[in-house]
């Protein structure tokens, strides 16, 4: 299930990993510091930042029905993607991260080119995912992808929009 391009490859990664763990607590933290910054014009506060990355193990991004994929540029560890099984023929898509020094160099590419894959082989037709209507670059991202809005499907404090997508070759 590994991606190839130029220099960037994706495969599957343990999520207690420690390429994992740190990429997990930079992709909270930026988006952590996000909804704080918009909210009360503050950084999150450390101690809520320790207890929000502690409390998120994972555990739905491990087998047999789900995956963290690791993207690698140049092999150094720089972003996520995290694919699990939420029935027969639906995924969902968590965790799609890159650190800020590799955006824009084929890497959100190469992210999404895998999860789809990965969706594809737990059989999915069909991959969907909630996100915050702030995190504009994910937004227009997932729409760059094929991703169009859909009804809720979950609920929660920063599920604020949700999108979905038919997958080809399912």
């Amino acid at each position: 299930m590994a991606r190839v391009s130029t220099a960037w490859t994706v495969t599957p990664e343990a999520v207690d990993s420690s390429a994992a763990a740190a990429l997990w607590r930079a992709y909270y933290t930026e988006v952590s510091d996000r909804w704080y910054l918009k909210e009360t014009g503050r950084p999150t506060e450390p101690d809520v930042l320790e207890r929000g990355i502690a409390e998120e193990t994972g555990e739905g991004l491990r087998g047999p029905d789900g995956v963290l994929l690791v993207a690698r540029l140049r092999g150094e560890p720089v972003g996520t993607a995290g694919v699990r099984r939420l029935d027969a023929t639906t995924c969902e898509l968590k965790r799609v991260f890159l650190l800020p020094s590799v955006r824009g160099k084929g890497g959100a590419g190469a992210l999404m080119d895998a999860a789809e894959e990965a969706a594809r082989a737990f059989g999915a037709r069909r991959l969907v995912l909630d996100t915050r209507l702030d995190l504009i670059e994910a937004r227009k991202l997932y729409a760059k992808r094929g991703f169009a809005e859909i009804p809720a499907y979950n609920s929660g404090a920063y599920q604020e929009i949700w999108y979905g997508k038919e997958l080809a070759g399912s």
